[in-house]
């Protein structure tokens, strides 16, 4: 049974629509069935889809982005790697569920591959804390990069967690540190770790698996150091607010990709990843294999200069300034003067030229 969000009620009425005028079985028995008319309704869906997905606002992105038949990151590891082998514990505690890892093919090469699961259904979810990652879990990545860094074999992550498990129990067990260490190791691999998030990137939990030489976003993923609710509830203490929180924090891909916080982003199908789950993993796929092979010609040490260099640059450019747009209580963001006057002057390269050419016949005329 497909699962609906709220604004996609037009196009659950019409599909359902569809799947009666697909059944011969009506109301007055064994009837035939009406074709013409269930293409017409059919293109009348796929419009709705184009129109509505294309213009989703930041919270809408975050209910899609958190949608219960979207895949999860179980799913693009049997359908993109061939021969995964899983490797669990952290040697110190024990293993975490919410984290899925180990060693598989691709394109005929070895990588390792991590990937936070949120699980399929109810009792999965439960067990793999809805993607919530302990410190074990956090340990059980950093052992696993550091064997796979040793051997020269690059690491590919799936992110999709709405943040660290905030338990007592994984503060305990160092849940800060974990997550610090974790980050650590990532920053000094000197083999491509590529990142790809397919859901939900929240906060630290992401960020621990996201400090990658090239970071990648589904379309209508979402990565933020907060959730809107969250934002909001501190912010204006008013959950409801949840739109304006998203649209200040700019966690959408597109919003991240012009702010240099991540490298890509990979179109999902019409109506989101979670309506053609094959036509998305290949995608992955296409994306995951260009990307290493980006890296092939380079050595551990340009590897961990790339990496390094992308995150020193992140923020350089633009700065915080007060949303013009969100009645003036969100943040938005603003040009540098050096900015402003590059483009200024690429917009206006044609006048400047042509003043600059007559400038110059005036003086040799002057001469002559």
């Amino acid at each position: 049974m497909r699962n609906y969000l709220e604004f996609e009620k037009e196009i659950k009425s019409l599909e359902e629509e569809v799947d009666g005028l697909k059944s011969p079985f009506g109301s007055e028995g064994i009837s035939e069935v009406d074709t013409s008319k269930i293409k017409k309704t059919q293109e009348k869906i796929n419009e709705i889809l184009k129109n509505t997905y294309s213009n989703l606002n930041s919270w809408q992105k975050t209910l899609v982005a958190r949608h219960e038949d979207r895949p999860r990151a179980n799913f693009y590891i049997n359908k993109i790697f061939s021969k995964f082998t899983v490797l669990s514990g952290d040697r110190y505690f024990g293993d975490d569920k919410s984290v899925i890892a180990g060693f598989g093919l691709i394109n005929n090469k070895s990588v390792l591959v991590i990937g936070q699961e949120k699980g399929e259904d109810l009792n999965s979810r439960i067990e793999r804390n809805f993607g919530m990652m302990r410190p074990e879990g956090y340990r059980k990545c950093i052992r696993l990069m550091t064997l796979a860094n040793r051997f020269k074999i690059p690491i590919v992550t799936f992110v999709d967690t709405p943040g660290a498990y905030p338990g007592i129990g994984a503060e305990q067990r160092g849940q800060a540190s974990a997550i610090a260490n974790s980050i650590e190791c990532c920053m000094n691999l000197t083999v491509p770790n590529i990142s790809i998030i397919i859901g939900e990137g929240g906060s630290g939990g992401a960020i621990a698996l996201a400090s990658s030489n090239k970071v990648i976003m589904l379309e209508n993923s979402i990565y933020s150091v907060i959730s809107p609710e969250g934002c909001a509830s501190i912010l204006w203490r008013d959950p409801s607010k949840s739109l304006q929180a998203a649209e200040a924090m700019k966690m959408t891909a597109p919003d991240l990709l012009d702010l240099g916080i991540i490298d890509e982003i990979i179109k999902e199908p019409l109506g989101g990843a979670h309506r053609d789950n094959d036509a998305i993993s290949q995608s992955v796929k296409e994306s995951i294999i260009n990307n290493l092979k980006n890296f092939e010609n380079f050595n551990g040490e340009e590897i961990y200069e790339h990496r390094k260099n992308k995150f020193l640059n992140i923020g350089r450019n633009k700065g915080f300034i007060k949303s013009s747009n969100l009645s003036n209580k969100g943040l938005g963001y603003k040009e540098t003067k050096f900015q402003i006057f590059s483009r200024h002057m690429t917009e206006n390269k044609l006048i400047y030229l042509g003043l600059t050419l007559v400038i110059l016949a005036s003086i040799i005329a002057l001469f002559n």
